[in-house]
């Protein structure tokens, strides 16, 4: 999908490619999911080719964790010489996220130089208290050489970095780096020339995914308005949050993560965008879809003999290779837990090509704590009836008789080996 603006403006043309949120290294409940992020590498690449954009955008959270594993760099890193021995005149500008470090972000920054990359992980202040406004902002150039577009590189900005002083609320501190680095490139800029701004960060009124992103700041109070971005900004190339969307205007985009992240993140597709500016405006913005490597699948919410029946007619392929075997959800509905039935859906699943990732339990008919909450003391009860009660709140039924005996053999156990300590 392609968005036009209304007329072709004079000054010369630059293509650019934003992605965001690549969480490579991410441990999917427990398993790692480096052929999948490999796979999109191989895709960004060969698309890079086909398309050969002047520059490509990497809008934070490059890594899922502030410690990577070597494997994971080695991704970023391999394909990173891999573009550039490509496309030596590409030009990459990678900022950090929320799940990055930011100075391990910046640590090969003066190797990177050499391979046409910038990589900016923290905001600097002056001696004077004044933002470093040159470490954030990116010169892009054209074809030819021509100095077109100015970036404005803002990686993620926790609240030591920008409060303190006179400044003491952290969404004023987001505020006042955004606004200080902006007038700084409206002042430089020559006529002609656009501003396009990386940031990442939680707009105000933009959609959150179900489960998979961590909030930073309790009740949403990072987030921060869209009006910050003037319309001098020709485009605001987001990441953090993991769908893609439009926050307001068409030309503020969270561009999405390459990958979903989580199940609930599995039922729209994923994209990188194309974006086009001529001049000081913004030309066009083109989705080029993600092939999904893997497929994730979810099965209910229903009752365990549904689920089994739905799981065996589920149509695989039998000549994928084991790395691209589906990852499988079950949700199932009980009236009282199954300690066998993860054997039962594993044998439900049987010989086909799918990886049963992740059980989710429910339990229909328990009692809400609120319906059955009463002031106790918990001094007055015994460990059994503490088990007692929440046993009965969370599964809607008093524990068996096997289950309280195993439960108070596992207390004697616990005061032998204190008494004995």
């Amino acid at each position: 999908m392609a968005l036009v603006h209304s007329s072709f403006a004079s000054g010369l043309a630059v293509k650019i490619i934003h992605t965001a949120d690549w969480h490579l290294g991410q441990s999917f409940h427990g398993q790692e999911r480096h052929a999948e992020h490999r796979a999109f590498l191989d895709w960004l690449l060969a698309t890079l080719e086909t398309r050969r954009p002047d520059a490509l955008l990497i809008a934070g959270d490059v890594f899922d964790v502030v410690n990577p594993s070597l494997r994971a760099q080695e991704l970023l890193y391999d394909f990173i010489v891999n573009a550039h021995a490509a496309l030596p005149d590409l030009q990459i500008v990678m900022i950090a996220g929320n799940h990055d470090s930011g100075s391990r972000i910046e640590l090969p920054a003066p190797l990177m130089k050499s391979l046409n990359a910038h990589a900016l992980g923290r905001v600097h202040w002056l001696d004077d208290g004044r933002l470093d406004s040159d470490h954030l902002l990116v010169p892009l150039h054209d074809a030819d050489g021509q100095l077109v577009t100015w970036c404005l590189a803002l990686p993620f900005l926790r609240p030591a970095e920008v409060t303190g002083g006179e400044i003491d609320d952290y969404r004023d501190g987001i505020a006042n780096v955004h606004r200080e680095l902006i007038e700084v490139a409206q002042s430089r800029r020559q006529p002609g020339q656009a501003l396009i701004a990386m940031s990442h960060a939680h707009l105000q009124g933009a959609a959150v995914s179900e489960a998979s992103e961590r909030p930073i700041v309790i009740g949403g109070e990072e987030a921060v308005s869209a009006a910050l971005f003037p319309p001098s900004i020709a485009y605001v190339a987001l990441g953090h949050l993991h769908k893609p969307q439009q926050v307001g205007e068409s030309r503020i985009r969270y561009s999405g993560s390459p990958l979903p992240l989580d199940f609930s993140e599995s039922h729209y597709p994923h994209q990188v965008l194309e974006v086009t500016l001529a001049g000081e405006q913004l030309e066009t913005i083109e989705s080029l879809a993600i092939p999904r490597h893997v497929a994730l699948v979810r099965v209910g919410p229903d009752g365990a003999d549904a689920v089994e029946a739905a799981i065996a007619a589920l149509e695989t392929d039998p000549n994928l290779p084991r790395e691209r075997w589906p990852w499988l959800e079950v949700r199932v509905d009980l009236d009282t837990p199954r300690p066998d039935l993860r054997a039962r859906l594993e044998a439900a699943v049987g010989d086909k090509p799918l990886r049963l990732l992740r059980i989710h339990s429910r339990y229909p008919n328990a009692t809400s704590d609120s319906d059955t909450a009463a002031t106790v003391d918990l001094e007055s009860l015994t460990p059994g009836e503490i088990f007692e009660r929440t046993w009965q709140s969370r599964y809607g039924e008093a524990p068996s008789a096997e289950v309280a005996r195993d439960f108070a053999a596992l207390v004697q156990q616990v005061q032998d080996q204190e008494r004995d300590a």
